[in-house]
């Protein structure tokens, strides 16, 4: 056994973070010679000291320690690290140290030294702060408290204390403030220090927000505080703070805003002015002032970082004439060049998404310049931006020599500290760029702020995109910590509001709000406060934060429910402004935004289901009384949109996609009037061409409703159609990110439309969740969260030859594929992670033939059952390989000349096909085989055949042999 990834509050050794609550947990590994399969006793221990000799907390040796969330009782002092380590014992008495983890707290509440400073220049002078020190004797530990409004970097004897960008990052800053902490002990020496402060605008002081943003939202000023705690060899202390002393000057930075970009004057550096010879004679002072916000606290932020580099892929010479870098993936970041000019000659970059008729384009960007402008001093040197981001796939290049070479630039992919833990694989090639996209759309996306798109006047951490993408998010990426920081914004904004959610957290809050900028209460978006909790908790198991974001889950439903008694609305959500089914395709008006599924039926819709989510969320927390009086709230309404939107027999009264799609996921009828509303949803698709036309409501529920019943198939058919509209359309177009339109290029290459339409917006990259749960079948189990207990239900279909998923879960790695082969049989394989089990189910098999790792799984000590069409199977951690050849029967009695065209041509026996083999009738597999080919050779090809059992071969053979096809 191996212990790996030792995390403290979901971070693995994490440097001055809040720590409210402590949270510690490990992922243990097999290894080959290991008997035992799961942890039987765990013991912790936390000491002071790296070698653990200073021990304060041991948990001794006990049982029921969860590994996925363990909260030891200690009492965390200031400035502290801690050093913890995690000795297991599997059930066969084997027993494994972990190596050891730490981690450190901030101030927590101490008084500040330091004090806010702001330079004696013009506000709208980007400045340099600095200050000379000495220390007596050598560093043998210190630690930089530090935060600048609106962003900044911190330099120390001439170096950069940190990989980190854009600190101390995006919040509501009227509410609260974090400041970070940096290990700089490497940085001082005896004797001659200095230390210096740049700052930029970011998005407290500079222009952000809608209609092309607004200025000083937060405050006017260019504001820092530093306190440098040292310990010295000596045995003392010191503190070099900010205060009075310090001095400024004006940067070389001319410009910064995250809209517009940078300008950046070579010519009016500082040289060396973080180090202590520098001379700052001429520098003008500091004075100091207060910042307004509530609380100013340890950071909950992760660091921004350059997370991969990559190089352009070509250099364009457009038909305009221009010189365009194409870095062959649409990214957030920005370009490092080499700058070779002469001096006072400017370098410009300006980043676009997308070329039209061969030339730079970057209008779709509305206001937003994204640009960089370097002026010379001359010199040779590599470059890049401070204070700004783009959202890019193209450069364009002006000022620039001839002779430019690939290797002068470099990509930098910028995003949140997080681990990749997902990969998904396919025989289509195209879908498995879909899947990049989803993943890029991801990382360009998660930066502090889980923002709908990073490239245009917008970059905001809309909600309704947020809880759409949460769960696809955790199975790409390990993104507790980066969704608690969000979690902790969209409290602090409900709060303030009498428990309604913002459109979008951090709210922007212009002095003058139009109306709409600062408007709350919006079904799907609001709900962003029940969906993302619960499905943390679902993927990550780690109660506390459930408990910690009980409130917020409550506190939204309580809102709505307000609403609902004080309009007499009966259990219906039917006040307030809704976004609808955000730009779905089936509205009257082609151009409209909402779709055609009424957007007070999708507003119930919701508030049912988060009722639902506050009741789980109470039951796993222990408050029964709440939990049952959530189960009646959400009865109630859930009889209300019954009567209210629903025929007597179950039909919806509203006929679209999203209207079924929404009832069957959030379960919202009657069991028995289930089979009704699926059959509608069935002929709803092919009325529509077995094309999607859903919009940010329906889509990522869409192919998961249909797999979880009975049209698996239809799932396929949506998920691999590649004309408009379609994920696969956008691909053929050569997207590299997800749209936020369906048709946000055109089939031309035309872009369709400039006033909302973003290349890098992840919503409807939600579609990868159903490729791990569906097509690669890797599911959380409620009753044991974060994969401590799974579903392993892969459902594949003959449309692909093989996919496979793995996930990097909180439990250990996962592993699930399928691979049909030529003669119909089917391989699956599997991987479950020490400590867990999984509940597998094997589709169309017959328990008698079923292989396992080469041996018939019916003489393993498996526990493994006939059910129905499957063969269920309990799974112990371990690696698994399973094959056999699904049901099929070629017994046909109707003629086997009846040809595919002869049964599409009739009528009658057309209805009966399509009802009897839903998961093959409706799809384009016949219309790609030769339409001549014999019914009988058709069904009993093995792509087909895995997927008809023999009850239903003997259903259409009955009721088709006395049809004259």
């Amino acid at each position: 056994m191996k212990i790996t990834k030792l995390r403290t509050n979901q971070m693995e050794n994490p440097l001055g973070f809040e720590y409210d609550r402590l949270t510690l947990s490990w992922v243990t590994k097999v290894e080959e010679t290991d008997k035992s399969l799961f942890q039987s006793a765990a013991q912790v221990q936390i000491a002071t000291d790296a070698d653990l000799t200073y021990i304060i907390f041991d948990s001794g040796k006990r049982d029921d320690i969860n590994r996925l969330a363990f909260q030891p009782d200690i009492q965390l002092k200031p400035r502290t690290r801690y050093y913890w380590q995690v000795t297991i014992w599997g059930e066969h008495d084997e027993q494994a140290t972990s190596s050891i983890a730490w981690f450190e707290t901030g101030k927590i509440d101490e008084s500040w030294q330091g004090k806010w400073i702001t330079p004696d220049l013009d506000k709208e002078v980007h400045p340099l702060l600095r200050k000379n020190f000495t220390l007596p004797s050598d560093v043998v530990t210190a630690r930089a408290y530090v935060c600048g409004l609106g962003i900044y970097q911190l330099e120390i004897n001439g170096s950069r204390i940190s990989d980190e960008y854009f600190a101390p990052g995006f919040n509501a800053y009227d509410f609260w403030l974090q400041y970070q902490t940096y290990d700089v002990t490497d940085l001082l020496t005896n004797g001659d220090n200095a230390i210096g402060i740049m700052l930029g605008n970011g998005w407290y002081k500079g222009r952000f927000g809608f209609d092309g943003g607004y200025h000083e939202l937060y405050g006017d000023t260019f504001a820092a505080i530093v306190e440098l705690v040292v310990t010295l060899a000596d045995g003392t202390t010191k503190v070099i703070g900010s205060d009075r002393d310090w001095k400024s000057a004006a940067s070389p930075i001319a410009f910064s805003g995250i809209y517009d970009g940078e300008v950046y004057d070579a010519n009016k550096e500082r040289t060396n002015w973080s180090t202590a010879n520098f001379d700052d004679s001429d520098w003008t002072g500091v004075h100091e002032t207060t910042v307004d916000t509530e609380e100013f606290q340890a950071r909950l932020s992760l660091p921004v970082k350059i997370k991969e580099e990559r190089k352009p892929i070509e250099i364009i010479h457009t038909p305009a004439g221009e010189t365009v870098l194409d870095l062959g993936q649409n990214m957030t970041g920005w370009v490092r060049f080499k700058a070779k000019a002469a001096k006072d000659e400017k370098l410009k970059l300006q980043y676009g998404e997308i070329l039209q008729n061969g030339n730079f384009y970057n209008e779709n960007l509305r206001t937003a310049k994204a640009e960089y402008t370097y002026i010379s001093d001359g010199s040779e040197r590599e470059v890049q931006p401070h204070f700004t981001f783009y959202g890019f796939r193209y450069v364009k290049l002006t000022g620039f020599p001839e002779d430019i070479s690939i290797d002068d630039f470099t990509g930098c992919v910028m995003y949140s500290d997080i681990e990749e833990t997902g990969r998904i694989e396919t025989s289509n090639p195209l879908v498995n760029q879909l899947f990049k996209n989803a993943m890029w759309g991801q990382k360009g996306n998660f930066l502090d702020v889980p923002t709908d798109c990073p490239q245009r006047d917008e970059r905001m951490g809309w909600t309704g995109d947020a809880q759409i993408f949460a769960s696809t998010a955790c199975y790409n990426m390990y993104s507790p910590a980066f969704y608690n920081k969000y979690m902790y914004d969209l409290r602090e904004e409900q709060k303030r509001i009498g428990g309604s959610v913002p459109f979008i957290v951090p709210t922007i809050k212009p002095e003058n709000d139009p109306g709409f900028v600062t408007g709350n209460g919006s079904a799907a978006w609001g709900d962003a406060a029940t969906i993302i909790p619960w499905t943390l908790y679902m993927h990550y198991g780690d109660k506390a934060l459930l408990e910690e974001q009980f409130d917020t889950m409550k506190d939204w439903v309580d809102y709505i429910k307000r609403l609902d008694d004080e309009t007499g609305s009966n259990r219906l959500w039917r006040v307030n402004f809704h976004f609808g089914d955000w730009l779905a395709l089936d509205g009257k008006d082609p151009a409209g935004l909402m779709g055609g599924t009424d957007p007070f039926y999708i507003a119930s819709a919701y508030y049912c289901y988060s009722a639902t989510l506050v009741a789980k969320a109470a039951n796993v927390i222990g408050k029964t009384a709440i939990e049952k009086e959530y189960n009646q709230l959400a009865e109630e309404i859930k009889e209300a949109i019954y009567n209210e939107y629903f025929t007597a027999n179950g039909s919806s009264a509203i006929p679209t996609q999203t209207a079924m799609v929404v009832a069957l996921y959030m379960d919202l009828i009657p069991e028995s009037k289930r089979p009704r509303l699926i059959e509608d949803l069935k002929v709803k698709l092919l009325d529509d061409g077995l094309h999607l036309n859903t919009g940010f409501v329906g889509t990522p529920y869409l192919c998961h409703v249909l797999s979880e019943n009975g049209l698996n198939d239809f799932a396929y058919t949506l998920l691999l159609n590649e004309d408009y509209p379609s994920w696969l359309f956008a691909v053929k177009q050569g997207a590299t990110t997800i749209w936020e339109r369906w048709n946000s290029v055109l089939e031309d290459g035309s872009i369709s439309g400039t006033g909302m339409n973003s290349l890098n917006h992840y919503a409807y990259g939600s579609i990868a969740e159903w490729m791990y749960r569906h097509m690669c079948g890797i599911n959380p189990a409620e009753q044991s969260p974060g994969f401590q207990k799974m579903t392993l239900t892969p459902k594949p279909n003959g449309q692909l030859s093989y996919a496979k998923a793995s996930v990097e879960s909180a439990s250990g790695y996962i592993e699930s594929g399928w691979e049909l082969k030529a003669d119909g049989s089917l391989i699956f394989s599997f991987v479950v992670p020490f400590d867990t089990t999984a509940e597998l189910v094997l589709p169309h098999a017959n328990l008698e033939e079923v292989q396992v790792n080469g041996e018939a799984l019916s003489r393993t000590n498996l526990d493994a059952v006939q059910a129905k069409e499957n063969v269920k199977c309990e799974l112990v951690p371990g690696t698994y390989v399973f094959d056999y050849t699904p049901k099929k029967s070629y017994q046909l009695s109707y003629s086997s000349k009846s040809s595919i065209k002869d049964l599409l041509g009739n009528n009658q026996a057309r209805e009966i096909f399509y009802k009897e083999l839903p998961e093959i009738a409706h799809n384009e597999i016949a219309k790609k085989q030769n339409l001549e080919t014999p019914i009988r050779d058709f069904l009993t090809m093995p792509i087909i055949s895995q997927f008809v059992s023999e009850d239903k071969f003997a259903k259409l053979d009955e009721k088709l042999k006395n049809i004259k096809l």
